[in-house]
């Protein structure tokens, strides 16, 4: 019996959680594992690749490009440095991932 009731609070606990009450989880939870409550409570995407180096990189692929634009954007599922260029008649989408560092796509297009 005991068993039952400490798994029933623990799922109760988790469903708070995830439902946003976290200070409700962490109260009728206590069964709950301090493993899941900060497993749970973690960033969920963590940026690796700053703003600069990702325009960093962008020139490196695109020599002679000059930076006009820098978003983050989540693409292709995951978080993304989209660096915009500009090199004589030609305008360059870079896609650097934002936790590796890794070009995902290249984009020319020409410009009149």
């Amino acid at each position: 019996m005991k068993q039952i009731t400490a798994i029933a609070i623990a799922t109760i606990g988790t469903a708070a959680l995830l439902a946003g009450g976290g200070g409700t989880a962490l109260a009728a939870g206590r069964a709950a594992s301090s493993a899941t409550v900060s497993a749970a409570t973690a960033p969920a995407a963590v940026t690796d690749i700053s703003y600069y180096k990702a325009a960093e990189i962008a020139r490196k692929r695109v020599l002679g490009g000059r930076v006009t634009k820098v978003e983050r954007e989540w693409e292709y599922g995951q978080a993304v440095w989209k660096v915009e260029l500009r090199r004589n008649d030609w305008e360059y989408d870079v896609h650097v991932s934002a936790t590796t560092g890794e070009i995902i796509r290249l984009k020319r297009d020409h410009r009149e």
